[in-house]
């Protein structure tokens, strides 16, 4: 285990950020999201935080668990209350993917390890293929508008000692030979996070100008994947977060949601 997750050195780092405060750290807790979305009920406000050393129920999508040793990964929910309609709010994971994804490969860069973090569709980040970080996000609507979003990330930071099967799916940073120090990490993420938060507010379609950068960035273009019962070349993500899928008769499917796999 690693040292526990030190608040105040994260709070003093962070303190320009508009993302980050109120920030609550525990050592344990059953779920960071759910933390957060409680939080959210009670009105907590934009930038909210929870961190934890350790989960006893921590989740990602399709009802996945999310497991980690104790203070081997980076766990975090945010609050978020951006000016964007509920239709936008499936758009958050790849924005906070986006995010993820450039930490990530900040980190790798700074361990001078000449690997590729990717954007997996809809909420995962890659490299070489092997799930670094998931991202899992919840939204409490109010009419037409978006209530208020929490954004959930598990990050592997430190060296897991994983089952053969989940080491073939699965790293972590320290695995790949970057050894970060999590409050440094966690400020960096929660920054690209509030750039590419305030540019999906901004734009007149839902993603934008951050299509280019999921373009550039996307682990499935040009692969040949299965996603909901489509098979076929995936081309790309829309300006509405749709997965595109080319079939073998020419027809490009527009896939909302569902989990991705490669076709080897």
């Amino acid at each position: 285990m690693t040292a526990p997750f030190d608040g105040e050195r994260f709070r003093a780092l962070a303190a320009s950020l508009p993302l980050g405060a109120p920030c609550v750290v525990s050592a344990l807790t059953d779920s960071t999201n759910d933390d957060a979305l409680a939080a959210a009920r009670d009105g907590a406000p934009h930038g909210a935080l929870f961190v934890t050393d350790e989960q006893r129920k921590g989740r990602g999508r399709r009802g996945n668990t999310w497991h980690a040793p104790p203070g081997e990964a980076l766990l975090f929910s945010v609050v978020l209350r951006p000016e964007i309609l509920a239709e936008r709010a499936a758009c958050l994971s790849l924005v906070a993917g986006l995010a993820v994804r450039a930490a990530v490969a900040a980190a790798l860069a700074a361990a001078s390890v000449a690997k590729t973090a990717r954007v997996k569709w809809p909420n995962d980040v890659v490299v070489a293929r092997k799930k670094v970080a998931g991202i899992l996000v919840e939204s409490q609507m109010r009419g037409e508008r978006l209530g208020a979003a929490v954004v959930g990330v598990g990050l592997n930071v430190g060296r897991l000692e994983l089952p053969d099967d989940v080491a073939a799916r699965a790293t972590s940073l320290a695995t790949l030979g970057a050894s970060v120090v999590r409050e440094e990490l966690l400020t960096l993420v929660l920054a690209e996070l509030a750039g590419r938060l305030a540019a999906l507010e901004r734009s007149e379609t839902p993603l934008g100008a951050l299509v280019t950068e999921l373009s550039t960035h996307d682990a499935l273009a040009g692969e040949r994947v299965t996603v909901g019962g489509v098979t076929g070349t995936a081309t790309g993500i829309d300006a509405l977060g749709n997965l595109k899928v080319l079939d073998a008769l020419g027809v490009v499917h527009r896939v909302t949601s569902g989990h991705v796999t490669w076709d080897e």
